[in-house]
């Protein structure tokens, strides 16, 4: 998902798929652990992916914190 799709997002839908993507990374990562699926491509992706969620999600919290006033 690149950062246009998310900015596109409001706050909820990201919160949520940031909820969704733990739960796969973790499934993931259980995988991988037993020996099951070779998903380090897949967790890498995933990996960026929330990283950029969260980007966007600071981003906006500092610019709502700038809005506000300053001193």
């Amino acid at each position: 998902m690149n950062a246009q799709k998310v900015r596109d997002l409001d706050n909820t839908e990201i919160n949520h798929q940031l909820k969704e993507m733990d739960e796969q990374m973790f499934r993931l990562r259980f995988q991988m652990g037993m020996g099951q699926t070779d998903g380090l491509k897949k967790v890498r992706q995933m990996r960026k992916d929330r990283a950029r969620m969260l980007s966007v999600l600071r981003e906006r919290e500092l610019a709502a914190g700038g809005q506000k006033g300053t001193k």
